[in-house]
């Protein structure tokens, strides 16, 4: 006799797909001042690689979630699926911003300075929330506030901290995974060579993105 389950399929989409797939490094693993290609493809390998994984994991297990399976089953899955939806494209846009050479330039400049007071303001109070995360884990974040059409810097203690109604302009991870094979506990110096390596031209790409979002909410 049929089970249940067949005669009663519980619907899929595209929100249950588990194929999430693991985009290349953007650039040569080994072109990065001082950030060393064995750290760089770990990093990649590994962290950012591991989080796309498990994001199709725990997509397959909700994918059978019913209304009978245990409130605290559901809760854990959809704790996961945050941290690792989140792990995955922070990554993502980590990597995009390196491969430059670190000199800001276009309308970002701008833009920042307008915002802190000059720009050299903005990455003054940026070293200082990535150095306030160092030996710990997070993210450091500049975003655009789509409600308030200004950028911000804030912190992420973990991967399930977000800035609500944003888009990411630039992104630095502060994991220890991000520099501890390079640089020990030194979370200082992996600020500098992080922005020895920006890639101020996808930032400002971001940017005019974000910008065009703002209006379009506006309108």
């Amino acid at each position: 006799m049929p089970s249940s389950a067949l005669l009663n399929p519980v619907p899929q989409g595209i929100a249950f797909a588990g194929k999430h797939e693991v985009k290349p490094l953007p650039f040569q693993p080994s072109s990065l001042k001082g950030l060393s290609e064995k750290l760089m493809v770990s990093h990649h390998d590994n962290n950012y690689a591991g989080a796309v994984k498990n994001l199709n994991r725990v997509e397959e297990e909700l994918s059978r979630v019913t209304k009978e399976t245990p409130a605290f089953v559901v809760g854990g899955l959809k704790q996961s699926e945050l941290t690792f939806r989140n792990s995955a494209t922070l990554h993502e846009l980590y990597f995009a911003n390196l491969g430059g050479n670190g000199r800001p330039s276009g309308d970002i400049e701008k833009v920042l300075g307008e915002a802190y007071g000059s720009f050299p303001r903005w990455e003054e109070l940026f070293r200082a929330t990535g150095a306030s995360l160092g030996g710990g884990s997070g993210w450091v974040v500049t975003t655009w506030d789509l409600h308030r059409d200004v950028p911000y810097t804030f912190w992420s203690g973990n991967h399930t901290q977000a800035f609500s109604a944003s888009a990411t302009l630039l992104v630095m991870d502060m994991y220890e995974h991000a520099y501890q094979m390079d640089y020990g506990a030194a979370a200082a110096k992996y600020i500098d060579a992080f922005f020895a390596n920006i890639h101020w031209d996808e930032v400002n790409r971001r940017l005019e993105r974000a910008r065009r979002a703002a209006a379009a909410l506006r309108a």
